[in-house]
């Protein structure tokens, strides 16, 4: 299905004004049997928490890597339908195209909501990548099988960086760039971090 889809994906801007920008992050309960979905809108450029929705379902697939869409997209799906209104923008806590089969949660949120989506992840799934400088803001790329997939990015000096992949209907350049517009003293994007907060502890600040 991964291979399938992946064929529907855009990977280049599509977009027009972006006022708002959501952050998505998913935790489980009761062992794993109940998946846990939050999302949280932000204003753009003001990253002021505006809207959040959080749902709950019977988890229906299991923890498998490179196939964490399956098991997670659908309770996002069933929060993204709670907001008032959808989204600019989606930021996840996870991959775009830099997956083994170019089609990382972010595509495949992307791709079944129609909204324009990034990939931010904590840690390298596919590729490498020349040493990042130290500067905050400073971006390397990251190859995959001789393909350029995301970015290596330092969004705080002194801290490890994170790896940004588009999802669905944004570019390449472009996906950094948002995600570094997100970023304010902290390692994450404020999306991540409020999403992760009310997904893990049922708030949104913190």
């Amino acid at each position: 299905m991964q291979e399938r889809l992946r064929g529907a994906v855009l990977i280049a801007d599509d977009f027009g004004t972006l006022r708002t920008v959501a952050g998505v992050d998913v935790g489980f309960e009761e062992a794993g049997a109940v998946t846990r979905a939050a999302v949280v809108v932000l204003s753009f450029p003001a990253l002021a928490p505006l809207a959040h929705a959080l749902a709950r379902r019977p988890t229906g697939f299991p923890y498998v890597p490179g196939f964490l869409s399956f098991r997670e997209v659908p309770a996002i799906l069933d929060a993204l339908a709670l907001l008032p209104a959808p989204p600019d923008l989606l930021i996840c806590d996870g991959q775009g195209i830099a997956h083994p089969r170019r089609f990382g949660i972010a595509c495949h949120l992307g791709l079944l909501s129609g909204l324009p989506s990034i990939g931010c992840a904590k840690s390298l799934l596919v590729g490498r990548h020349p040493p990042v400088p130290a500067e905050r803001g400073a971006r390397v790329p990251l190859s995959h099988h001789g393909e350029q997939v995301g970015w290596a990015l330092r969004t705080r000096t002194g801290t490890r960086p994170v790896y940004v992949s588009p999802g669905h209907r944004v570019g390449l350049d472009t996906a950094a760039d948002l995600v570094m517009a997100c970023v304010t003293r902290y390692r994450l994007p404020e999306t991540t971090r409020y999403a992760h907060n009310l997904a893990s502890h049922g708030v949104i600040k913190g």
